[in-house]
């Protein structure tokens, strides 16, 4: 038992790591992440004595990985919202948003949840915070609050953010078909997904009695949110869960409040600025070209779906399969070349770009500042990614598992989606946890004969959790609202919310670990 655990610690020594340098030396996620993979490679040869050219080829196919596809759809899904600040399209967006209502629980659940939700799943990295926190505060919500309602509504969503970069990453690394991972994900995450918005509600109002008049309206948005959410997972896949989830209930909960629109929200709930709106926030037109860039993205990706065959079929078989880890000649990685979220929606980005009036100049000055803008998450990418795949091949994982298995036992589900949590908490990434310990949910489930899906999808329930509380996503809000340096006074108001979500999600997946 003592050589278990110290093989454990061993093998846990780059996310150790990974604390240490976030947490505690306040490094940037590109350094803390680079760092990881020394010590992973470190690790990895002493402990385990993994060959220079295995663990070489190990880390080239985690960079290889990371590249394509999940660097180039991060790159796209921010280069579309950038092109749509640069055109002004977001204002047109925004003022739209914010001409239903002047009830301050009403346009929070418009442009904290379900905008913010749709931006998650185009876009993510931050964007889903940073944008409706701003928006809020510029109608008259306290910055504290309105951060806070973001980040509560920013946590759900994560798994299925950036185009479903964390959920096919995980298919991808875990082997599990993405479909059904999807639905499982969708499923667990569901009754959170409808506690958020009323959650929202009693925050923005001040307590439980905010309810009275806004529940209907937090019930429209949750389930308008989930149910959807789940269709989508069953028959689109991961890409557009979010997407469709929260364009559904963008719809809903703004019919429904223009059904409301007629009456006048009690004082203590109004919001002085929203005068600055009329009508729908500008001509129909407008509102049209607005949103053309998010609308291709929604066709073009359905089209290219598995729901139609004669599309799907021949692009996804414009393909490479090539091996790269010296170790293991039948572990194979599969390029999708034109059929891969990422090259759909930058050719979409521009297309909405070229609509709106920009120039392919202007487009082409975008697409290279958003590179430049990102190019320290690729760098984070590129070693997270190479991190993972090295203690994968190594043996690390396995051995983080067998530790877990051996002290837990069939208990174990009750700590699955606190990894999830833990991970995000340090990465300040979805997709980073999924690499991080999706194998080491998938060998816990086969050891102990759990579910194999339930309890990889339970991975990314708690980084739900733990995006509520990721010290970047804080700092992203806090840069928005004008907080810079209150980073811990946020951080203690949402952990309430955050362990309240860790502690209902470890007994919803351990019961239904006893139950499938």
């Amino acid at each position: 038992m003592l050589e278990l655990f110290g093989m454990f610690v061993l093998a846990l020594a780059p996310i150790i790591w990974l604390v240490i340098a976030l947490c505690g030396l306040h490094m940037e996620a590109y350094v803390a992440s680079l760092g990881a993979l020394i010590v992973a490679a470190a690790c990895a040869m002493l402990g385990w004595g993994m060959t220079p050219i295995n663990m070489a080829t190990a880390a080239l196919e985690g960079f290889a990985m990371a590249i394509w596809p999940i660097v180039i759809v991060i790159i796209a899904a921010v280069f579309t919202y950038n092109v749509t600040v640069h055109t002004s399209g977001m204002e047109t967006i925004k003022a739209m948003l914010c001409s239903v209502s002047d009830d301050r629980r009403i346009l929070t659940l418009l442009i904290a949840w379900c905008f913010g939700g749709f931006l998650e799943g185009m876009a993510g990295f931050g964007t889903a915070v940073a944008i409706p926190a701003s928006m809020l505060m510029a109608l008259g919500v306290s910055p504290v609050t309105a951060i806070l309602a973001c980040l509560i509504a920013n946590g759900v969503p994560t798994m299925f953010g950036s185009i479903g970069i964390p959920t096919t990453t995980l298919a991808s690394i875990t082997g599990i078909d993405a479909f059904q991972l999807a639905f499982t994900q969708a499923v667990q995450v569901l009754p959170f997904v409808i506690a958020c918005p009323i959650l929202m509600v009693m925050l923005v109002g001040g307590g439980p009695r905010a309810l009275r008049g806004a529940l209907p309206a937090a019930l429209v948005a949750g389930l308008s949110f989930g149910l959807p959410m789940i269709a989508a997972a069953q028959f689109v896949g991961p890409t557009l869960a979010d997407v469709v989830a929260a364009t559904c209930s963008l719809v809903a909960t703004f019919l429904f409040a223009l059904t409301l629109r007629g009456g006048e929200a009690p004082d203590e709930y109004q919001l002085t600025n929203v005068h600055h709106y009329e009508g729908f926030g500008g001509p129909a037109l407008q509102i049209l070209l607005a949103w053309s860039p998010f609308i291709l993205i929604l066709v073009a990706l359905l089209l290219t779906s598995q729901l139609v065959p004669a599309i799907y079929e021949p692009l996804s078989s414009i393909a490479t399969t090539v091996n790269i880890y010296a170790g293991d000649p039948t572990a194979t990685l599969t390029f999708t070349w034109i059929d891969t979220p990422g090259v759909i929606i930058i050719v979409c980005g521009i297309v909405g770009g070229l609509i709106q009036g920009c120039s392919v100049r202007e487009l082409l000055q975008v697409l290279l500042d958003t590179c430049r803008q990102m190019g320290k998450t690729i760098l984070t990418m590129l070693g997270v990614l190479a991190c993972a795949k090295i203690m994968g091949y190594s043996g690390m994982i396995a051995s983080i598992a067998a530790f877990f298995v051996g002290t837990l036992g069939g208990f174990y589900p009750l700590v699955a989606p606190l990894l999830g949590a833990l991970g995000t908490f340090v990465t300040g990434s979805g997709t980073s946890s999924e690499v991080l310990f999706g194998n080491v949910q998938l060998s816990a489930a086969q050891s102990i004969g759990v579910d194999p899906t339930w309890l990889v999808a339970s991975n990314s329930l708690g980084v739900s959790a733990g995006k509520m509380l990721s010290p970047q996503n804080i700092a992203i809000g806090c840069a928005a609202c004008g907080l810079v340096g209150k980073d811990g006074e946020i951080l203690g108001k949402i952990a309430k919310y955050a362990f309240g979500f860790a502690i209902a999600m470890a007994i919803l997946v351990y019961v239904g670990s006893l139950v499938l």
